[in-house]
């Protein structure tokens, strides 16, 4: 499961770079009311050609409209030229109105750039349950397309727009050279609550300036899916508006990507980086959060299984209640490893709080609880379980479960 070395060094973090580095993007955002602050609450981003474009959505049953209206732009040809995002309200759970909205917003916004309204992606998060204020969406329709720049502002005004309990913007860029061809994968995302595997309360965008297929790039955006977002965990609630959206306006100039391009592993690499990434900044972002905590999960029979244990860690609100407090129970580790349905040998687990073993063989040892006390108050905690039952491995990520979850909570609505 890990990234191959050499394929991981052929791209580089552009630290000034954002999703409109690569070639062919605008975005920005404004505040249209949606919000009860002045915080952006609309934002759209924009490709000057045809972009080829791949999706990734919630498992909730409950799916917001807005994401009916993406899978449908996308599944029309595999082509966007836009994503058209709002936040302050989810739409979902808000029966054929809600429907009707998200129709309405992206023919709206589709007209306001000149473009075909089925290259129109719609994304929308926040409180579900309530009707759109289509007044002032419609408002902020009319007013985005003066908002959208090819800038580093026009980004930061769009990752603005997208936030909800979110404290940070989260966003990155990487290069690489293909075909002696510099190319740009970037994202931005948004999530900090109602986030567990098999995606989140999360929106996800990548943008890139390569030349590959929409079925390309789908299968691409599903394998990092699967090792980035799809372990992480805030609070093991799975929401009705998760969406990772992926555009590749091509504009590179490199040979058209497939897997049998020599660039292929290197290309996979840095979407996966992008993805990794933001899926951490989420997990450190989590509501109320003090802590980012990494499980690592070593020597399990297969890689899946090692992912489904890793993922029973992280989500364990023990575990992160034992995190917040810079208590070192390994019991709760273990208890969770045990019970997360994969095969396990009680006799041979080893666990340890980042360099600290604490447990040997599936037996306590004598550990220095002053130093494991130091380790578990820092801003980052790794977790590291080795079964020695196989080659399976997985990394999952999330945050320590604090009183200002409940806190943050409690309130949402008010």
């Amino acid at each position: 499961m890990g990234q191959d070395n050499s394929a991981k060094a052929a791209f580089s973090v552009v630290e000034d770079g954002s999703i409109t580095t690569p070639q062919g993007f605008k975005a920005g955002g404004l505040h249209c009311g949606l919000k009860k602050t002045t915080r952006h609450d609309l934002g759209a981003i924009v490709c000057e050609v045809p972009a080829a474009a791949a999706g990734v959505y919630t498992t909730n049953v409950f799916q917001a409209a807005p994401l009916q209206v993406t899978r449908e732009s996308i599944g029309s040809g595999g082509v966007l030229r836009a994503v058209l995002v709002n936040s302050g309200n989810a739409n979902a759970c808000t029966g054929k109105q809600g429907e009707a909205d998200a129709y309405e917003m992206r023919a709206r916004f589709a007209e306001s750039i000149g473009v075909s309204a089925d290259h129109v992606a719609v994304a929308s998060t926040g409180v579900i349950g309530e009707p759109l204020k289509m007044d002032k969406v419609r408002s902020g329709i009319e007013g985005l397309p003066a908002r959208l720049d090819g800038n580093r502002e026009g980004a930061d005004d769009f990752c603005q727009a997208i936030l909800t309990t979110d404290l940070v913007q989260k966003m990155v860029c990487v290069e690489l050279e293909l075909d002696g061809k510099r190319v740009y994968v970037a994202g931005a995302a948004k999530g900090s609550g109602m986030i567990h595997p098999n995606m989140a309360t999360m929106l996800g965008f990548v943008t890139t300036d390569a030349a590959i297929g929409g079925a390309a790039l789908q299968q691409m955006l599903r394998q990092a899916t699967d090792l980035t977002f799809n372990m992480i965990t805030v609070d093991g609630d799975t929401s009705t508006n998760d969406m990772l959206v992926a555009m590749a306006s091509g504009l590179a100039g490199n040979s058209e990507l497939t897997p049998q391009h020599k660039g292929w592993a290197a290309f996979a690499a840095a979407v996966r980086h992008v993805c990794e990434v933001l899926a951490k900044a989420i997990a450190r972002d989590g509501e109320g959060a003090t802590k980012l905590v990494e499980v690592q999960v070593r020597g399990a029979v297969s890689d899946d299984s090692a992912q489904a244990i890793a993922k029973t860690v992280i989500g364990s609100s023990l575990v992160k209640s034992a995190v917040f407090g810079a208590d070192a129970n390994w019991g709760r580790i273990i208890a969770a490893v045990g019970r997360a349905g994969q095969p396990v040998n009680p006799e041979t687990v080893d666990i340890r709080l980042g360099s600290i073993l604490t447990l040997e063989q599936s037996r306590p040892i004598v550990f220095d609880e002053e130093a494991a006390l130091e380790y578990l108050k820092g801003d980052t905690v790794v977790i590291r379980v080795d079964l020695h039952i196989g080659e399976g491995q997985a990394t999952a990520w999330g945050c320590d479960l604090t009183y200002d979850y409940v806190r943050i909570n409690a309130a949402y609505r008010t």
